[in-house]
């Protein structure tokens, strides 16, 4: 290993001496030649703009003194500039490679000449030009050289003795001509500033050597690593195993008596299959994997990638087992051999993903991928038997006003108290699980029995019905079902889900505490959702949409830092319509992307009058994001409202990535390419996209409310998705922002949890564009007694 990557090395990285910063010593074990030639590789890439930067100075000075001083010496200081830059540069072509070498501390030092020689020349207009001309003129020169000193730090960054020598020599010039002219509180401020810029060039050559030192080694690191996961690939399994032909262990090595939990002698000789076997199993206990694995050893028969169930002490484990049958030269069997290893936690797992894939995450139910398989399957019973299954669909009465009034924790304890209810009905003829929000259903194998639905839904309303206590809050919602019979009202699992949900609109429709079973006549209701359609179309031209702002705070000082754009629709037909249901009925029939335009355009002309800081946050759909012209669309909606593009950012979901992911992504990338900012909202719900994440560089991951709730009620899993989210982000270098924020305990959770800015009814709920703006308008402290009042808002504008 290197000399870099020694400890005093690691030591010395986190406390450089200012001797070695500066490049006059060598102290400490580290490769000095090796970091110099960094140095200057890095400082060679800026020479084009270092000398350009001089020449468009020298301008400037020349502008000022030509008159004063005459031509020729404007000409002679400047050629001598020239002469000097050409020099540097020159030299700095040479050490453009210096990444790939060593420097000497000598070509090191003899290299920041060039800055010594232009500090140099660059005096002569204080101590010759300046004497002759007026103080306004020294003015003017002495703004143009502290833009020079200012701009020295970025074009000399890896140099700090450049910039020190440099900097010293002008500022020094500087300094006795104020003197000298009498203007001490300019000699004051000139020697002040020249004191800051050499100990900003020192500290920032410091931080650029400790992190050089640093990535050095991590570079080692890594290449320990890397020679460490050869090695193991190279003995390809964790252990390797042997039985002779009676099934005994024999040649037993180190890693198998390890696996086995006892010494080599102990298990020399054992059969294998006892040492694998919980003693206190009976004949009915024992895993299938192990009654194949002895099948297989019994028969001498080869297998590969085995995954079996065993018992190492009385605890359960899984081995990942391989095995060849040994044969002498006569063919005579002899044993096994093979490799094994233990993949308990792959197992485990893999079990964990399989259960979440499966089941709901709030209340273990099944959930909609299980509920559709277990319905599938109870379809095709009852065509082969010729009987009857049916589906249950379940939707609580008055369980979004216990979500606006209470809080979406609340309600979600109260859907885990439903769902227990629910599994208390049912029997090992009906399988229920939750489809999402407050929706239910019940797959009933066999519903042939007359009155076994009506009876069923009859206990459910009554059960569902009966207070809750949550929280020492009495609830009380209501249910209401509506039931499809297969094959009779549907032949496919989707015809019969259909029907089911028409029959679920009617009971709804009825007043809600109510089962409809589905009647073909129900189809009727399909054509109010399509006088809903109709209503939706004329509304945008009618003027009935109106946008609601919910503010997104930091998370350390609960500034308000952006408003979340809500769209709201209040019908004359239809009245108040939810969200939740125009919304997918305007995806369904495109009419989001005309709405969706609308809402863009009126959000950023909107968010023009509040503080140049606030962002205002747009949700798209993938609908808008297809369209060819989107990225005009957003220009033009920045052009009419005069909205920085800086102050735009865009929410998407996890969806994007279902349809057309390219043309999507290259949507995304042309209003990136605006200065927008992009948001992935309600992340980890929906599709995998860690590789959409890497590729489109979202500026801010949206944490789905339901992790916030579960993190806050210790849910381990969702401790860990947030935590991983959060790590992610930050290693993207990407914000983000925890949703569904409404205590302050899960306030104060989220914050600890490192997540950069909190939306939720906590710090606000949505409000009208005028309440937003009053926000900005009255006084700090008279906003927060009323908001505090009000129980509305909690953050600080």
């Amino acid at each position: 290993m290197s000399e870099t990557s020694s400890p005093g090395s690691q030591a010395l990285a986190n406390n450089l001496p200012t001797a070695a910063v500066l490049g006059l010593s060598d102290e400490g074990e580290v490769d000095w030649s090796r970091l110099r030639g960094l140095q200057y590789a890095a400082m060679a890439k800026l020479t084009f703009y270092r000398v350009y930067s001089h020449a468009i100075m020298s301008l400037f000075v020349a502008q000022i003194y030509l008159a004063t001083v005459g031509p020729a010496w404007v000409a002679t200081w400047m050629g001598a500039l020239i002469l000097v830059q050409m020099h540097g540069a020159r030299g700095d072509r040479q050490f453009a490679d210096a990444g790939n070498r060593q420097v000497s501390t000598s070509q090191f030092l003899e290299q920041s000449k060039t800055s010594i020689l232009a500090g140099i020349l660059w005096a002569v207009p204080f101590l010759l030009f300046a004497p002759i001309g007026s103080l306004a003129q020294f003015a003017a020169l002495l703004v143009v050289a502290l833009l020079l000193l200012a701009g020295s730090v970025y074009f000399y960054t890896t140099s700090p003795l450049s910039i020190i020598g440099f900097a010293g020599i002008v500022s020094a010039a500087a300094f006795v001509h104020a003197l000298t002219i009498g203007q001490f509180h300019v000699a004051a401020g000139i020697a002040l500033f020249a004191v800051l810029t050499m100990l900003g060039a020192l500290e920032i050559g410091r931080v650029y050597l400790s992190a050089r030192i640093s990535e050095t080694k991590l570079a080692e690191q890594e290449q320990v690593v890397s020679m460490l996961q050869r090695e193991f690939e190279e003995h390809e399994a964790d252990w390797l195993w042997e039985t002779d032909k009676r099934r005994r262990l024999c040649s037993v090595s180190p890693r198998l008596a390890y696996a086995l939990q006892a010494s080599q002698g102990e298990v020399e000789g054992s059969p294998m299959i006892d040492l694998l076997t919980n003693r206190n199993w009976d004949e009915s206990k024992v895993p299938q994997s192990l009654r194949d694995l002895t099948e297989k050893l019994q028969s001498g028969e080869g297998f590969s990638n085995l995954t079996v169930e065993v018992s190492i002490k009385g605890q359960r484990r899984f081995w990942e087992l391989s095995g060849t049958p040994l044969h002498d030269e006569r063919g005579r069997f002899l044993g096994m051999r093979g490799v094994g290893s233990d993949v308990t936690e792959q197992h485990h797992s893999n079990e964990k993903i399989s259960y979440l894939a499966r089941y709901d995450m709030l209340t273990s139910l099944p959930n909609r991928l299980q509920l559709t398989e277990a319905l599938g399957k109870a379809l095709e019973d009852a065509k082969q038997w010729r009987s009857r299954c049916a589906l249950m669909m379940i939707d609580l009465d008055r369980f979004k006003a216990v979500n606006d009034s209470l809080g979406h924790m609340t309600g979600d304890k109260l859907l885990a108290q439903v769902s227990a209810r629910l599994q208390a009905l049912t029997n090992d003829n009906a399988i229920v699980g939750r489809l999402g929000g407050d929706e239910f259903a019940i797959v009933v194998r066999d519903a042939s029995q007359p009155g076994y639905l009506a009876k069923l839904a009859a206990s459910i309303i009554a059960s569902l019905s009966e207070p809750y206590m949550v929280e020492h809050h009495t609830l009380h919602v209501g249910a209401s079902i509506g039931s499809a019979v297969g094959p009779r009202d549907g032949k496919t699992v989707e015809e019969l889900m259909r029907n089911a949900d028409l029959a679920l609109y009617e009971a709804k429709d009825a007043g809600g505490g109510e089962h409809r079973r589905f009647e073909p006549k129900f189809h009727a209701s399909a054509e109010e959702r399509r006088q809903l359609e109709a209503s939706l179309r004329e509304a945008l031209g009618l003027d009935q949409f109106v946008l609601h702002y919910q503010p997104v705070v930091d998370a350390r000082s609960e500034n308000i830092v952006s408003f979340e754009a809500l769209v709201r629709w209040n019908s004359p037909e239809h009245g108040f319509v939810s969200p939740g249901k125009f919304i997918p009925l305007a995806e369904d029939t495109r009419l989001i992307v005309p709405i969706g335009s609308w809402v863009l355009r009126q959000a950023c002309q909107e968010a023009r009058s509040w503080p140049d800081h606030v962002k205002v946050n747009v949700n798209v759909s993938p609908e808008q994001l297809l369209e060819p012209n989107f990225h005009r669309e957003v220009v033009g909606a920045l052009a009419a409202s005069g909205l920085r593009p800086e102050r735009l950012e865009v929410e998407v979901t996890e969806s994007i990535f279902v349809r057309d992911a390219d043309i999507a992504s290259k949507a995304l990338e042309q209003i990136m390419a605006l200065g927008c900012s992009i948001a992935l909202d309600d992340f980890g719900t929906g599709y995998s996209s860690l590789g959409y994440l890497r590729r489109l560089r979202f500026s801010t991951i949206k944490v789905d409310r339901t992790f916030v709730q579960g993190a806050a009620q210790g849910s381990n899993e969702s401790l860990a998705i947030i935590n991983a989210v959060v790590a992610m982000a930050k290693s993207m270098k990407m914000t983000t922002v925890a949703e569904g924020v409404e205590e302050a305990e899960e306030a104060e959770l989220i914050r600890n949890l490192g997540c950069d800015k909190i939306q939720g009814f906590y710090f606000g709920r949505p409000m009208s564009n005028d309440e937003a703006r009053q926000l900005f308008s009255a006084p700090r402290e008279q906003r927060h007694i009323e908001a505090a009042k009000r129980g509305e808002l909690r953050a600080w504008v």
